[in-house]
Parts: structure tokens; sequence; C-alpha cells
């Protein structure tokens, strides 16, 4: 949202420059995104001036030069001016060389078509009142005299914060609230609401228009006014410049007027063209299935039942809470205006701007929660506006459906219950305070203070922790102490079994030079056809949400496949193409049996590599790229790590990775992960094809589970190990993990420094060459013994793998 300072003080004048505010604002739970600058800079340089003389340019025909009087005492100053409407006698705005324009450009003197020019005179939108020219400067009143500056006469400069409101404070999403929060936490003065005057006429009926909900449940509150004697035309520049501040586009004065008593309260309003409502009559339904209606920015939406419409004689002329029709809205012919403000489930708004695609500023404050008490609020303000900005006649009362929401609730705050929860005491004065200063009413008690919780705050505080936060965060986070959570079983707090040993397998990787990465557990559908995977296949079992945020958030990661290849693809984007990175997290998939409403849901470990895996050395020497081996071999180490011990197949399963270099991940025979490289043309969907990408993903939960609890004593043996190198000749399908299993069984350590294949072993065939260490536990093994060993060995691979020993 953005906030216009110069709103802001005309409910509460903190002595803070913007920036402090800032800080002070985010350090009490309201982060400003950034603070901007609205209309002009340099503000002694802009000046009201009198036009002396304005003749016409000797070589330009739709130029004039002007002699201008801007107070200095002086000669007038000369300024060439383009605009139609210059005249001689006009008391105009004028800037100054030094002045800074709305585009952060910085006035100079100089020519134009040889004429020396010496500032300029001003149209509205130059100074930031407009957003286009309107086809001549500005003309002001004669009685200002010279050199009076302009920001007294003109808003034309306002600094402006960007918040980001959390969900749970919508009463901040208008310019009263923001200013009760600065009122609290600067200790500044706050005037009174401002609509605690309401001129309009009191009365529950207005002649000839009745209103029904039959939704009661999406529409707790309806209430309507009815004006006439309306002239539609262009809002005073006060309103106009506090909307083009707040970053909404003047319309006309109605319109504008809904658009300013929003911003100001927080609550959204809808002016509906009164000789437009058919029949005089306004219904609050669902939509019926099929039914069309065309909103204001002119698509023609097609309905169902989820929609919540407002209908007329004639039917739907309304999106409820998110959009108009075009049927009903005010136009130049208006003359009569029914005043809409309503409250409407959050949940339902949230949803149906989800479904169509469509966000408006309107419907992001209804899907917060909005307050019934706040209808009445915003229609004081609306008929003020309607009144003395637009000359309009109230016709009747106010119809209300609905009435204000819930009793509001009265909590308990214990003195001891808030040192409990900060480790600290908070006076009880000062909590009283700080809570008045909120909104919240309060009284003592004997134990602490009976807080009544305002309308506008019912959604978001409802018990004693919530009224601690709003202590706290008020008197300062950073004033509490450090001190030791209270421990409610008096036992020493401990990470559990299955904890230390997620955090031992993320070391382990951490431990090896990778980064962890934090994906979102929400992503789309469409993930999923980038990664190939069949319509058939287990991953396509996903979990939908209800209620996404967006269409691109809209299921559950059945896979931190696509979380890695987004953070790979981001750093690649920016040059940082050697990436090694891993994630911990959940992923969600169907259960696999349809009874079970649940989800199957695990806890992941998965990692990415690719580039080299060693530093270019001046000792020369290719860098090993990153491969489905660096993968596995990360893998191994994690195994290692919680000792437990995983074997690797061949699979086709996994449409993602490349295919002959992928292994499925076994432990005890059952399938808990992969490893392998990504498929090239998966890799192209996230520009990463230039190399090969390694990557692992493991049921992390599986693994923790088959870790061993205890670790058993193995003695070590004093006797020496024999090594000798083998090389091993069996047929190229035979897979060299096979190979290793096999004269692992006979010696005590096994492992491959060299594979090679080509004439000296013959067609279809590979020879591994395997480091081997032979040793006993009870004696030093001898000649003799190598040799049985090495003739075991042999037979077995002859018999189990048609293999021989080479050479």
């Amino acid at each position: 949202m953005r906030l216009p300072l110069n709103w802001l003080h005309d409910f509460t004048t903190p002595d803070l420059e913007p920036r402090a505010l800032a800080t002070l604002l985010a350090m009490t739970g309201t982060e400003v995104d950034r603070i901007d600058h609205h209309g002009v800079d340099a503000l002694e340089f802009f000046v009201v001036g009198k036009v002396i003389s304005a003749e016409q340019h000797p070589d330009a025909d739709r130029l004039r030069v002007c002699m201008v009087d801007v107070g200095t005492g002086g000669e007038p100053s000369q300024i060439v001016c383009g605009a139609p409407n210059v005249a001689a006698g006009q008391t105009v705005a004028v800037s100054l060389p030094g002045a800074i324009m709305t585009d952060g450009s910085k006035l100079k003197a100089s020519k134009l078509r040889g004429q020396p020019s010496n500032g300029m005179i001003l149209a509205d939108a130059e100074v930031g009142l407009a957003e286009e020219r309107a086809g001549g400067i500005m003309v002001l009143d004669d009685a200002l005299a010279a050199g009076t500056p302009l920001a007294d006469v003109l808003p034309i400069s306002d600094t402006v914060l960007e918040l980001e409101v959390t969900p749970n404070r919508p009463d901040c999403l208008g310019v009263y609230g923001v200013a009760r929060e600065v009122h609290a936490a600067a200790g500044s003065d706050l005037a009174a609401a401002p609509w605690t005057d309401d001129p309009h006429p009191a009365g529950d009926s207005i002649p000839g228009i009745t209103i029904t909900v039959e939704v009661p449940e999406l529409n707790p509150r309806f209430t309507a006014r009815a004006f006439e004697n309306v002239k539609i035309g262009p809002s005073p520049d006060w309103l106009r410049v506090r909307l083009l501040a707040a970053g909404q586009r003047p319309i006309n004065n109605v319109v504008d007027i809904t658009n300013y008593t929003m911003w100001l309260t927080g609550q959204p309003l809808h002016a509906f063209d009164l000789d437009r409502v058919a029949g005089g009559t306004l219904n609050v339904r669902a939509a019926r299935d099929g039914e069309t209606l065309t909103t204001l920015d002119d698509a023609v939406r097609t309905l169902d039942p989820d929609v919540v419409v407002i209908e007329d004689g004639e039917g739907p002329t309304s999106m409820a809470g998110v959009m108009g029709g075009q049927r009903s809205e005010v136009h130049e012919g208006t003359t009569r205006v029914l005043m809409e403000v309503a409250t409407w489930d959050g949940p339902n708004i949230n949803r149906t701007m989800a479904k169509f695609n469509l966000r408006s500023e309107a419907g992001a404050r209804y899907e917060k929660g909005l307050a019934p008490e706040q209808t009445l609020e915003a229609q004081a303000i609306a008929s003020r506006l309607m009144i003395d900005v637009v000359g309009a006649t109230p016709v009747g009362g106010t119809i209300d459906v609905g009435g204000p929401g819930p009793e509001l609730q009265t909590i308990r705050l214990r003195d001891a219950r808030v040192v409990s929860l900060l480790g600290a005491p908070v006076e009880r004065t000062t909590s009283a305070r700080i809570l008045t200063a909120l909104g919240f009413g309060v009284s003592e008690a004997a134990d602490g203070l009976d807080v009544t919780v305002p309308a506008f705050r019912r959604r978001d505080v409802t018990r004693e922790a919530d009224l601690i936060e709003e202590v706290a965060r008020l008197n300062g986070f950073d004033t509490l102490p450090s001190t030791v959570p209270e421990n409610r079983t008096g036992l020493p707090g401990r990470l559990t079994a299955a904890q230390r040993l997620q955090r031992r397998a993320e070391d382990v990787l951490v431990g090896r030079g990778l980064h962890e990465v934090v994906g979102w557990s929400f992503t789309e559908p469409a993930l999923l056809d980038r990664l190939r995977v069949p319509a058939d296949h287990r991953l396509r079992q996903v979990v939908e949400l209800e209620n996404p945020m967006s269409a691109a958030q809209s299921i559950l990661r059945p896979t931190i496949v696509g979380s890695l290849l987004d953070v790979a693809s981001h750093n690649a984007a920016r040059g940082m193409g050697d990436v090694a990175i891993f994630e911990s997290g959940t992923v969600y998939l169907k259960d696999a049996d349809p009874a079970q409403p649940l989800a199957d849901e695990h806890h992941a470990l998965a990692a990415l590599v690719t580039g080299p895996t060693t530093l270019t050395s001046w000792r020369g020497g290719a860098s090993q790229g990153a491969d489905v081996f660096v993968a596995k071999g990360l893998l191994e180490a994690v195994a290692a790590a919680l000792r437990v011990t995983l074997t690797f197949a061949p699979s086709a399963d996994w449409p993602f990775l490349h295919p002959g270099r992928t292994a499925e991940v076994l432990l005890d025979g059952t399938r808990v992960g992969f490893a392998g490289e990504v498929h090239p043309a998966v890799a192209a969907q996230w520009d990463l094809e230039a190399r090969p990408v390694g990557i692992f993903a493991v049921n992390l939960q599986k693994l923790i589970a088959a870790a061993p609890d205890t670790i058993a004593y193995q003695d070590l043996t004093s006797y020496p190990a024999v090594r000798q190198d083998l090389a091993v000749v069996v047929p190229d399908t035979v897979p060299a993990a096979d190979v290793v299993a096999l004269v692992g069984q006979v010696a005590d350590e096994v492992r491959i420094f060299d594979v090679y294949t080509g004439e000296q072993v013959g067609a279809g065939k590979t020879s591994i060459a395997l480091r081997v260490s032979f040793r006993a536990k009870d004696r030093t093994l001898g000649e003799e013994d190598i040799t049985r060993l090495r003739s075991k060995l042999v037979k077995r691979l002859d018999k189990e793998l048609g293999g021989e020993l080479r050479g």
C-alpha cells in the first residue's frame, strides 16, 4: 500500500524524518518496502508568477515569449511557453532553473528556437497534479502574489511510503489505520476518526429501493445510501493529488470519492448509477452456472455458483467484492447514485479473484477479512464528500442488511503471563497506554487488565498471547532481554534422534561444499510437463490446493527436482553456472490407497551439481565435471554418515533423467530414490543444457528409520593387508557395481580406478581395473592364501558374471 505522508499528517504528525518513520514502522511490524517521492523536488525553485506580456515567438508559430514577474524584485524573467492558453495578465505556476521535475530531471536555462528561456510556465501534469497534461497551463487565483512559494498554494510534493501489510492487518490498508499505528509507536497525537461526523439523514429505508441478501454467510453486511442532483466532473486538485500519490488514477468525482474513502478507511465502496439499477432492486446471491457479466474492464466473465453477484431486475450487475459491471457504472450523464458499502467473505473473494486472474484493490482488502462495523464508517465519509465535493443531495436514510458483527470480546491480560511469555516484566501502565493507543478498550483488573478488542482487530486478536504480542511489538522487541526459554518439562532440551540424523546428513553435503537452498512447497502443474512426466506416472498423483494463491502455486510439489532446477537456472542466468546445491524438505503425493484422505508426505533430501568439481590449477590437469558419478558419490557419503547400506540398480522410471545414466536407489531392496543426470531435453527447459547436471533425491525419512540406534564395536586387526591391482574382463552388459559386489565378498576392500574398452579385450567386453585389499583378522596372509583367494575369485567371476581376470 502506498502511504502519502501529507495524507498521514492530516491525522498524526510524528517528529520523524521519513526514513526514521519507516524504520519505526518496520520495527513494530509494518514493513516499508521503499520510500518514494511524488511530484517535484527542490521546492524553492517553484513559485507563483504574473505574466506581464506574451508575444509571438519570431521563429515559431506555436511558441510565445513571455515576460513573467516571479517576485524577485528585479527584472522579470523571460520564459518561452508553448501552451495555447497563455496570456498576459495571468497568474501562473512557474519553475525556475534548478527545479527538480517529476521525472527527476533538473531544469536549466536554455534557448528555444533562438530565444532565451529561464524557466517553465507549468501545466498540472508537470507538477504531479494530473496523469496527463490537460491541454494548457494552470491559471491560478489572481489574489496570489508573485513569488509566493508554489508549495504553499498547490500540493506539488509528497513523500510516499510503500508498505508491505501482512494479511492479518487489513486495518493498516487504510491511512487512518496506519496513523493509529504511528500514534501508538511514536507517541504523536492522533486526530479524531474522520467518520465521527455523519451528515447523512437518519432512517432505514430509501424510497423506491429494495435490497435483499440470499447468502448472508458470504455477505455479512450490506449497506446502501442514495444521492440525487449529482453532477459528474473532475475532482478538485487536493483529491486528485491524494489519489495520484497513492497510485490511483483519478476518473471522476464520484468514482474518486469511492477510491479516496477506501484508501482512508481500508473499506472498499462501489457506486451504482441508480437510474441503471433495473426495478430499483438489488439482490445478493450465488451466480448461476454459465451466467455472464461484463465487468468494468470490458471483459465478459462466465460465472459459476462459487461466485457471488449483485443482481438487479435484469440480472447480475456486479461481481461482489471484486469488480463492478459496465451496465450500472457511473458515467458522465449520471444524476443519481446508490453508494454500496458491504462486507464480503474473505476466502470467497480470494477464490473468485484467483479463478478469473483478477486482482483489485477492493478484493485485496476484502480477502483479508473486514469488520462489518467499517461499512458505516466508510458511508459517513463518502456522504460528506458527496455533499461537499459533488454537491449531491442525500435521499432517504441507510439501508442496512445484516448489521454489525459479533459482540466485542474482552480478554484478561495478566501481568504474570506477560513476564512468562516475554521473559521480562512490562509495567501495567505501559501495557494500558499501548493498547489504548491501538484502539483497544482497557480497564483495571485484580491481576492485570481487562482488554476489549476493537471490531477492526476482531479476527487477529483472539487470546491473551495476541495482546502480549501487541504490547511487545510497540514496546520494542529489541528491548527484551536475552533469556533462556521456559522449559515446562523440566528436562534438558535437545533434538530428537531423527532430527540429529537429518542434520548429520545435511552436514555431509555442506562439508563437501554444497549450499543449502529452500524452495517453495507450492508449485504449478506445468512443472510436471517440463519434467516430461507421463500422465500415468506416480508423480502425477499431486495434492491440489483448494484455495491457491495463484495458478503457479496451485499444487504441493511431488518432488524437489523442480526447486533445485529453478535455483540452478536462476544462478546460471546471472553468470554463476557452476552450482552445487541441496535441499532438505517435504514432498507430497496422494496416497496410493484412494480411501486414504491424507497425503503421502515425507521428508526428502536432494542435491544438484553442475560444472567442474575442482578448481583449475596452475599444476595442470583437466578438472572432472559433475555427472551421475559425482551425484552418486555424494549420496554414498550421506549413506555412510547414517551407517546405512544403499544399492544402485539401472532404472528407466525417471523421465526427467538421462537414459543410461540413471540408477534407482535401493534400501533393503526397496526403492527410496534415484541418482543420475538430468535429461538434456529437461535441462534445456531451464537453460542448463550446456553441460551435464548431476542430481540425486532420496526419501530421507526411510534412510533415517533404517539407521542403527547403536553402533557395534568392531575390533581393528593388527595384521597387514595385501594389496593387489586386478583387471577383470566382463561382458559390457554387466554393471560395474555387480563386479565390485562380487569381489567384495572375497576381498576386504575394493575400489575401481580404471575402465577400458577396446581391441585388447575384444568386442562386447569391458575391462574394469580394481584396487583390492586382502586381509585376515587372525593372521598375516601368505602367498598360498592369496593364490587360493584369487582362484576362488576367478571361479565366481566365470560362473556368476561370465568374466575372467585379464592378463
